[in-house]
C-alpha cells in the first residue's frame, strides 16, 4: 500500500513501452532484431550490475544505529539482494551464451520482420486487437461470476447452528459447477480462438492481395465478419480440443496439491510426467489449431482439413520452422525480456530511493509480472502475425514456383530471401540432399491456395 503510486506507475509504463515497441517494429523491422539483441544485453548487464551495486552498498552501510527489528529486515532484504543479483548474472550469461549460438541465424528472420512491420502498416488496428480480447474476456468473466453465485444460491435455504443461512443443494443442481468450470474454460479458449482466427484471415488477406492498393477499407472487420458468417464452428471445434486437455491436466494438478507429502515417490513422478506430457500436448494443439486456423483463412475448409492441411505443411517445413518461426519468436521474447528489464530497472531506482520503507521485493515483482503480462499480449500479435506469413510463405512456394502463370503472392524481400538461402545452401552443400530440404517447395497438394 505504502507504494501503490510506484507500482501504477510502473505498470502504466510498462504498458506505454509496449505500444512505442509496436509502433517502433512498424517502421524499424529491418533493424529491430539487431536493435532489440543490442538492447537486450545492455539491459540485462545494466540490471545485474545494479543489483550488485545495490548490494555491496547496503553491505557497507552503518548498522549501529538501527533498531533490532530493522537489523533483520536490513539483513534479509541482503541475503535477498545477493540472491537475485547472482540468478540475474547466471541469466545473463545464459542469454549471451545463446545469442552467440544463434547469431548465424538471427538473419534469417529479418524478411519475415520486414514483412510483418509492412503489415501493421497496412492493418494498423492488429494493433488494438490485445484491448478488444481483453475487453470480451472481461466481460465474460463477469457474467461466469453471477452465474456462479445464482448457482451457489439455488438450493433450499437452512440455518446452521452458528445461525447462518447455508443453500442445500440436491439433484442435478449439485453437479452444474462441473458443467459451469467446463464452460469457463472452453468459452475463454474460444474467445483467444475467435482472436487467432480474426489475425489470420486479416494477414491472409493482405498476404494474397497482389495489388495492396485493392485491399479492402478495413480488412480486420472483413476477417470478423468471415468468422461470425463461416468459421464459427472451427473455431469452437479448435478451442473443444483444447479444453478436453486442459481439463485432465488441471485435475492431475488438483491431485498433485492435495496428495502432496502424502504420496511416495513413484506415485509423484506419475503424477508430474502425465502432468508436463499434457501441457506439452496442449501447446502442441495450441500451435497446430493457429495454424490450422490459417488454413481455414485461406481455403475455407472445415477444421479437421485445415489441421491436416497445416500439419503437413509444418512437417514437410520442419527445418523452415526451426529456424524461421522459433527464431522470430525467440526475437519477440527478446522484446518481451527488453521490457520487463527496463521496467524491473525503473522500480530498482525507484524504490531504491523512497524512504518510507524497506521492504521493496515484493512491488517490484507484482511490477515485473505486469509488466511481461502486457508485453505478452501485446507482442503475441506481432508473433501471430510472424506464425501466420510463415504459413502463407510455405503455401505459397507449394503452389507457385514463379514462372509465368504461378507467380508468387509473396513480397519481394521474401524473394530475395528465398534466392539468398537457395544460393547459401548450394555453396555449404553442393547439392547435399539432407542440407538442401530446408529450401525445397514442397510437393503439390489437392486443393489449391
Amino acid at each position: 500500500m505504502t507504494s501503490k503510486e510506484i507500482i501504477l506507475g510502473l505498470c502504466l509504463l510498462s504498458l506505454v513501452l509496449s505500444m512505442i515497441l509496436m509502433v517502433i517494429i512498424r517502421y524499424i523491422s529491418r533493424v529491430l532484431v539487431w536493435i532489440l539483441t543490442i538492447l537486450v544485453i545492455l539491459g540485462s548487464l545494466g540490471g545485474t550490475g545494479v543489483l550488485w551495486w545495490l548490494y555491496a552498498k547496503q553491505r557497507r552501510s552503518p548498522k549501529e544505529t538501527v533498531t533490532p527489528e530493522q537489523l533483520q529486515i536490513a539483513e534479509d532484504n541482503l541475503r535477498a539482494l545477493l540472491i537475485y543479483a547472482i540468478s540475474a548474472t547466471v541469466f545473463t550469461v545464459i542469454l549471451f551464451l545463446i545469442m552467440l549460438v544463434m547469431r548465424k541465424r538471427v538473419a534469417l528472420t529479418i524478411a519475415l520482420f520486414h514483412v510483418a512491420g509492412k503489415v501493421f502498416i497496412h492493418l494498423p488496428l492488429l494493433v488494438f486487437q490485445p484491448f478488444w480480447t481483453f475487453f470480451a474476456l472481461v466481460l465474460f468473466w463477469v457474467y461466469w461470476i453471477m452465474t456462479l453465485l445464482f448457482l451457489g444460491t439455488t438450493g433450499s435455504p437452512v440455518q446452521n447452528e452458528q445461525g447462518f443461512v447455508e443453500f442445500k443443494i440436491s439433484g442435478p443442481l449439485q453437479y452444474m459447477w462441473w458443467y459451469h468450470v467446463v464452460g469457463l474454460i472452453w468459452i475463454s479458449e474460444f474467445i483467444l480462438a475467435c482472436q487467432q482466427m480474426t489475425v489470420a484471415g486479416a494477414v491472409v488477406t493482405y498476404y494474397f492481395t497482389r495489388d495492396k492498393r485493392n485491399l479492402p477499407f478495413t480488412p480486420i472487420l472483413a476477417s470478423v465478419n468471415r468468422l461470425i458468417r463461416y468459421h464459427l464452428g472451427t473455431v469452437a471445434k479448435g478451442s473443444f480440443i483444447i479444453t478436453l486437455v486442459k481439463i485432465p491436466r488441471m485435475i492431475l494438478m488438483y491431485i498433485h496439491s492435495q496428495l502432496k507429502g502424502k504420496e511416495n515417490a513413484c506415485a509423484r513422478c506419475v503424477l508430474k510426467s502425465c502432468i508436463c506430457c499434457l501441457w506439452c500436448l496442449e501447446k502442441c494443439l495450441n500451435y497446430l489449431n493457429q495454424n490450422a486456423y490459417t488454413a481455414t483463412a485461406i481455403n475455407s475448409t472445415n477444421f479437421c482439413t485445415s489441421a491436416k492441411d497445416a500439419f503437413v505443411i509444418l512437417v514437410e517445413n520442419a527445418l523452415r520452422v526451426a529456424t524461421i518461426n522459433t527464431v522470430g519468436d525467440f526475437m519477440l521474447f527478446l522484446g518481451k525480456v527488453l521490457i520487463v528489464c527496463s521496467t524491473g530497472l525503473a522500480g530498482i531506482m525507484l524504490l531504491n530511493y523512497q524512504q518510507d520503507y524497506t521492504v521493496w521485493v515484493l512491488p517490484l515483482i507484482i511490477v515485473c509480472l505486469f509488466a511481461f503480462l502486457v508485453a505478452h499480449c501485446f507482442l503475441s500479435i506481432y508473433e501471430m502475425v510472424v506464425d501466420v506469413l510463415f504459413l502463407c510463405f510455405a503455401i505459397d512456394t507449394k503452389y507457385n514456383d514463379g514462372s509465368p502463370g504461378r507467380e508468387f503472392y509473396m513480397d519481394k524481400v521474401l524473394m530475395e530471401f528465398v534466392e539468398n538461402s537457395r544460393k547459401a545452401m548450394k555453396e555449404a552443400g553442393k547439392g547435399g540432399v539432407a542440407d538442401s530440404r530446408e529450401l525445397k517447395p514442397m510437393a503439390s497438394g489437392a486443393s489449391s491456395a
